[in-house]
Parts: structure tokens; C-alpha cells; sequence
């Protein structure tokens, strides 16, 4: 005679085995889930970041590559002012 005068699995008879396999549904869910998880977060930061024309002008500016005119005539020409007579060469 087993525990509570029961003849069989005990608690792996009928209950038991379907809580058992929701256990590992739930087990392969969240697993799923946290690969899944892993591999889409954030992958806007793995994008090379574009650069606006303005951004690239103030970058050569404060590198030196470029001096105070031609940076204040590029800055003119990228914000729509069109250049006088006087700037054109």
C-alpha cells in the first residue's frame, strides 16, 4: 500500500503530469523568449550613426581642417542663404 492508501504514480498520475508539462512550457517559453530578447534589444546603437550636414560642418570646424570663413560661408550656404555678389569669387 503506497502514501494515502493510494495504489499508482502518486502525484505523476493525471494532475501531476499536466502540471509537470505546463512546467516545461513554461520553461521553453521563457527561454524563447529571453533569446529573442537578447538578440533584438537595442540595435539602433549597433547603426552606424548618420550625420547631419550641419553636424559634419561644426566636426571639420573643430578639428581645424577648415578655417572661420569657409566654415561661416558653408554654415550660410547649408542653412539656405544664398551667397551676395561680394562672397562669390
Amino acid at each position: 500500500m503506497n502514501w494515502y492508501g493510494r495504489d499508482g504514480y502518486g502525484w505523476m498520475d493525471g494532475g501531476g503530469m499536466l502540471v509537470m508539462g505546463l512546467i516545461w512550457i513554461l520553461i521553453i517559453g521563457l527561454g524563447i523568449w529571453l533569446v529573442t530578447w537578447l538578440t533584438h534589444r537595442d540595435k539602433s546603437s549597433s547603426m552606424p550613426k548618420v550625420e547631419t550636414p550641419r553636424q559634419i560642418l561644426d566636426r571639420r570646424f573643430a578639428s581645424g581642417e577648415i578655417d572661420a570663413a569657409a566654415y561661416a560661408q558653408a554654415r550660410r550656404l547649408i542653412e539656405g542663404e544664398t551667397p551676395g555678389a561680394e562672397e562669390i569669387k
